[in-house]
């Protein structure tokens, strides 16, 4: 964090950020199909590259941003781990466990050849691999943190993670009522396709509090995976980058802190007031995150980059999706 004597240059970048994050709540209430981190990601998209608020990104609001888009997002990843419990993962019965976690696997390999059959360049495709087969823009933070990833290579794939989770909101409801899906099945569907938390429960309130429930836990297991995909990757990072300079922990401390935030929820010590308010605060900090990640987007840049990526994401999202119903339909009985 930021010592006392540098933190005035910092206010005026967290100010905006915190402008922005009332502006996507506000946003959420009018319109509760539009999700504060789409909002934000949007909302930092349109400051960073119009002509009355650019010149303050690329000027005083820069050191800000860049600490809320770095700093905040590790943070909210920590209290994230407040929402996972081993004791509610178990209740699915160990087969659900290890499928899912099969699907994660699977869901990784797949979207990481794709990219590459699609030659996107440098690290997009094993941050989007990472995006998509666990948990959005939260496994994109942690991975590129594990590989030393600038922020400025997270663009694309946070842009493709927001976008097809986005588009899930819309499409997976539709999908479910032609396909005649029973509301667990849904649920079931939502928590293993799509990408960011919110996301799945935006998508799975659609089917009624049966199908929310079961589609939060089995997202819940993918988000487990954060810890263990990060470390590989950092252990990959290690051994490919050679000895020159400093390597990063091959745990990063906040991975470390997400799995006893893990840990500590499923001793069921913590009230549920206080799991309220982490939660709050977990979205408020991933909002800001967004933002600030949203505001060091280039459009043109990503616009001449980004057609490869979301044709890759693309094929991807349809492939992933058709195994996840798959096991959805295998798994849950029918109602």
């Amino acid at each position: 964090m930021p010592s006392t004597s540098s933190v005035p240059k910092f206010l005026p970048g967290l100010a905006a950020a915190a402008g922005a994050v009332v502006l996507c709540l506000a946003l959420h209430a009018l319109l509760p199909a539009v999700p504060v981190l789409t909002a934000a990601v949007v909302l930092g998209l349109l400051t960073g590259n119009l002509p009355g608020t650019a010149p303050l990104v690329a000027g005083s609001w820069r050191p800000g941003l860049a600490l809320a888009a770095k700093k905040f997002l590790r943070l909210g990843l920590v209290l994230l781990g407040l929402k996972v419990s081993l004791v509610d993962i178990a209740g699915l019965g160990w087969l659900a466990v290890v499928l899912i976690i099969a699907l994660v696997g699977f869901s990784f390999a797949v979207t990481y050849l794709i990219c590459r059959a699609f030659r996107l360049p440098g690290q997009e495709p094993v941050l989007i691999a990472a995006g998509f087969s666990i948990c959005g823009v939260s496994a994109i933070g942690a991975v590129s943190a594990a590989r030393q990833i600038r922020q400025e290579q997270t663009a694309v794939p946070v842009a493709m993670v927001t976008m097809f989770g986005t588009l899930a909101i819309g499409l997976l409801p539709l999908l479910s009522s032609a396909l005649g899906l029973s509301p667990e099945v849904f649920g079931f569907l939502a928590g293993a396709a799509v990408h960011d938390v919110g996301q799945v429960v935006a998508t799975a309130q659609t089917a009624g509090t049966a199908a929310l429930a079961l589609a939060v836990v089995v997202k819940l297991v993918r988000v487990l995976m954060l810890a263990p995909v990060s470390a590989l990757a950092g252990l990959h990072h290690r051994r490919t980058a050679g000895t020159e300079g400093k390597m990063p922990p091959l745990i990063p401390l906040f991975v470390a802190g997400f799995l006893a935030a893990v840990l500590l929820r499923t001793t069921g010590i913590l009230p549920e007031p206080f799991l309220e308010v982490a939660a709050t605060l977990q979205d408020l900090l991933f909002a800001a995150a967004l933002f600030g990640l949203g505001a060091s987007v280039n459009v043109r840049s990503l616009v001449r980059a980004g057609g490869p990526a979301a044709a890759a994401s693309l094929v991807s999202w349809v492939i992933i999706l058709a195994a996840s119903l798959l096991l959805a339909v295998l798994l849950v009985p029918a109602g």
